[in-house]
C-alpha cells in the first residue's frame, strides 16, 4: 500500500486485549494467554512460533492459521475492508501481523506455496517494514 494513495482506506489501529496483557504481565505461558484470551493473535503466533522452533511444522500451521483467522476477525471489526494498512509500528497491530508471519513460514514448511506467497503479499500490503522485523 502506497503511503500517497488518496484512495486507501485510513490504517487500522487495533486496540489491545486487556485480558492478554494482563495475563503475560503475570508470566503466563502462550498457551495459558490464548485460553485467557482465544481472540488474541499474538497468542496464536507465540504458539505458532514456538511449534515451528520445535520441528512441529503442522500443528504450528493450525496455531498459525488460527491467529490468521482471528486476526481477520479483529480487522473487519475494526474498520479494515480486506485492504490498506496494517502498521507494524503500532503495538496492537504486532500479534496480527505475527500470525500472518508465522502463517507464512509455517506454510512454506510443509510446502504450501500458493499460501506463503499469499501471506507475503498480504504482509507487503500491510506495511513491507513487519517483513523485516518479522525475519522473512
Amino acid at each position: 500500500m502506497k503511503l500517497n494513495d488518496m484512495m486507501a482506506p485510513p490504517p487500522v489501529h487495533l486496540p489491545a486485549f486487556e485480558a492478554a496483557a494482563d495475563a503475560r504481565h503475570a508470566g503466563a505461558s502462550a498457551e495459558d494467554v490464548a485460553r485467557a484470551c482465544p481472540k488474541d493473535s499474538q497468542a496464536w503466533a507465540e504458539l505458532a512460533e514456538q511449534a515451528l522452533a520445535a520441528g512441529e511444522e503442522i500443528q504450528a500451521y493450525a496455531f498459525a492459521r488460527t491467529g490468521y483467522h482471528r486476526g481477520l476477525d479483529l480487522l473487519r471489526g475494526n474498520g479494515w475492508k480486506g485492504f490498506g494498512a496494517i502498521p507494524w509500528s503500532h503495538e496492537g497491530n504486532r500479534g496480527v501481523l505475527r500470525a500472518f508471519a508465522a502463517l507464512a513460514k509455517a506454510a512454506r514448511a510443509i510446502g504450501e506455496d500458493e499460501e506463503f506467497d499469499r501471506m507475503m503479499a498480504l504482509l507487503r500490503d500491510s506495511d513491507e517494514s513487519a517483513i523485516g522485523a518479522l525475519g522473512l
